[in-house]
């Protein structure tokens, strides 16, 4: 069997003739090593295959090469799509900038902030990322007050002081929306939304509210829900539905929530699009076969998640505690859930 053992710094400063400190630095990349040196140095480690423990290169350089990541953990089960979709194209970003991406894990018993502060304090990782932001996120301001970089995958607009952060355009989305809708006849609306208060739900409610003023219109009927819990999703979607005189247009903050509307409507007898239409937001996979498939818009979660890697190496490696900034377009997504608005009288939903 071949030798598989791990090569050591010996053997690296006897193929190059340097002393094994020597080598040890200008593999740190220490300036006080020769640019020529340092890279033959590297080349002879490159072609003996050593790879440099964690540790040491701590020991060297003071950094642990993870980005951190505090994501809770549900007592109900649910698959979350976006998340999903956001953890990989953050992995690949940071492995394409040679770091690793640290996932800490909170569940229900434990709280979110105190575990965000174990991996500050232990100095688990060089920066941390800050997903699904709250509208006055304590993980913000405390992240702000200890000064540890940190980029926000959306915005926090309780927060006064200036971060980091990467969103999607929801206002543009939730405009278009209501004009798409208004423009084929509908007058009333309604709203699903979180009873958590992300940030995201604030401003989509809030460019709804003002696409419909914009018309002469007021939002008719909202319902709030805990994300994830899908039967207090669908009791939610049946207090928006009931009644002759419900909304003819239901947008939600989540296309999860919308598939919630979508199967309460089949359960009442209700037919979309024909006596209801129904959007959602964030265009997982499975939207596109529900039936009817889910008109929806499309964030690029992959790609917002690989501008927040691309963003949090940048801050890290320029050393300054500069504020960047970048608003992603969203992209209507049309498919069958949504139509002209119902001609006859609003037929009453059969409760089963």
């Amino acid at each position: 069997m071949a030798d598989r053992r791990q090569p050591r710094l010996k053997e690296i400063a006897s193929e190059v003739g340097l002393s094994i400190a020597a080598v040890s630095r200008a593999l740190g990349g220490h300036s006080d090593i020769a640019a020529e040196t340092r890279q033959r140095v590297q080349e002879a480690a490159n072609r003996l295959g050593y790879i440099p423990s964690r540790a040491a290169r701590m020991l060297v350089s003071g950094r642990t090469d993870f980005i951190g990541m505090v994501m809770p953990v549900r007592e109900q089960p649910m698959l979350d799509a976006s998340l999903s979709e956001f953890v990989a194209g953050l992995g690949e970003g940071l492995a394409d900038r040679g770091r690793d991406l640290f996932i800490a894990t909170v569940t229900p018993r434990q709280d979110t902030l105190e575990v965000l502060k174990h991996i500050v304090d232990g100095d688990r990782a060089d920066a941390v990322v800050v997903n699904r932001t709250l509208h006055d996120d304590p993980r913000i301001s405390f992240l702000l007050d200890r000064r540890f970089p940190f980029v926000a995958h959306g915005r926090a607009e309780g927060e006064t002081r200036p971060f980091a952060w990467v969103d999607t355009d929801s206002e543009a989305g939730f405009s278009e929306a209501v004009d798409l809708l208004f423009s084929l006849g509908h007058r009333r609306f309604g709203l699903l939304t979180s009873t958590t208060p992300f940030n995201f739900s604030t401003i989509r409610r809030r460019a709804m509210e003002t696409a419909l003023a914009r018309h002469g219109l007021t939002l008719d009927a909202i319902a709030e829900t805990p994300l994830g819990d899908n039967p207090a999703a669908e009791t939610a979607a049946l207090h928006l539905l009931t009644g002759n005189d419900r909304p003819t247009a239901i947008l939600c903050v989540t296309d999860a929530l919308a598939l919630s509307v979508l199967e309460v409507a089949r359960k009442t007898g209700l037919r979309v699009p024909d006596d209801l239409s129904v959007i959602g937001f964030n265009n997982i996979p499975v939207a596109a076969y529900s039936s009817p498939p889910l008109s929806t818009f499309d964030q690029s979660v992959r790609k917002a998640a690989m501008a927040v890697a691309a963003m949090t190496i940048d801050l890290l490696e320029d050393r300054e505690p500069k504020t960047r900034n970048q608003l992603l377009p969203v992209r209507f997504i049309p498919r069958a859930s949504h139509g002209p608005a119902p001609a006859a009288p609003l037929r009453p939903p059969t409760i089963k």
